[in-house]
C-alpha cells in the first residue's frame, strides 16, 4: 500500500509540476538583429497561450537594440514573417497579434524590461505546429543585444517527453511488484 500512495504522490507530483507556467531562462544570450532561437517546437506546449511575462536586463547592445527589443514570436518553421503573435521588439514581423513589453525602452546598458503582457486573444498551443522563437525583434543592419533574465509563457505547459511518460509507467510496475 505504501508505495502506491508513493507512485501516487510522485504522479501527483509530476502532474502539478506540468500545470506549471512555461519559463525560459537566458544568461548572457547575445541575439543580433532578426536571429531568433527555437524555444519550444511545434507539438511541445499544451494549452492556450494567454499572456507573456518578461523579467530582463540588457547587458550589452550595438547599435541602438532596446532592453524591450527581446521578442518572443510564434511562427512555424522553417522562421518566417507573418507569425501567429509578436510580443517585443521594435520591428514589425507581421504577426497576427502583435503586443509590446510595458517598459525597457532604452539601449543603455543595464536597463531592465519587467512586466506581463495578457494577450487579447489566446492562442491555442496543443498540437500547434507553431513553434516559439524568442530573439532581437529591432531588424535594422549590424545590431545586436545580450540579455540575462527569465521569460514566461503564461497558460501552457510542457508536454512531457515520451521517456518521461514511459520512465513513469516503470516506478508504478516496480512499486507493484515489490508487493
Amino acid at each position: 500500500m505504501k508505495s502506491i500512495l508513493a507512485i501516487g504522490a510522485l504522479t501527483a507530483a509530476v502532474a502539478s509540476a506540468a500545470s506549471a507556467d512555461v519559463t525560459y531562462t537566458l544568461t548572457s544570450a547575445t541575439f543580433t538583429g532578426w536571429n531568433f532561437s527555437e524555444a519550444a517546437v511545434g507539438g511541445s506546449l499544451d494549452g492556450t497561450l494567454t499572456g507573456a511575462s518578461i523579467n530582463v536586463v540588457l547587458e550589452a547592445s550595438v547599435n541602438y537594440t532596446y532592453a524591450d527589443d527581446l521578442c518572443i514570436y510564434i511562427a512555424g518553421t522553417p522562421l518566417a514573417l507573418g507569425g501567429a503573435l509578436q510580443c517585443g521588439g521594435y520591428s514589425n514581423l507581421n504577426a497576427g497579434q502583435r503586443y509590446w513589453w510595458p517598459n525597457g525602452g532604452s539601449s543603455t546598458v543595464g536597463t531592465t524590461s519587467i512586466g506581463t503582457v495578457n494577450f487579447t486573444d489566446g492562442l491555442n498551443m496543443t498540437g500547434s505546429t507553431n513553434s516559439v522563437w524568442i530573439g532581437n525583434g529591432y531588424g535594422w543592419a549590424a545590431t545586436s543585444g545580450t540579455w540575462s533574465g527569465t521569460v514566461t509563457l503564461h497558460g501552457v505547459n510542457a508536454v512531457p517527453a515520451p521517456g518521461a511518460i514511459a520512465l513513469l509507467g516503470l516506478v508504478g510496475l516496480a512499486g507493484r511488484r515489490r508487493r
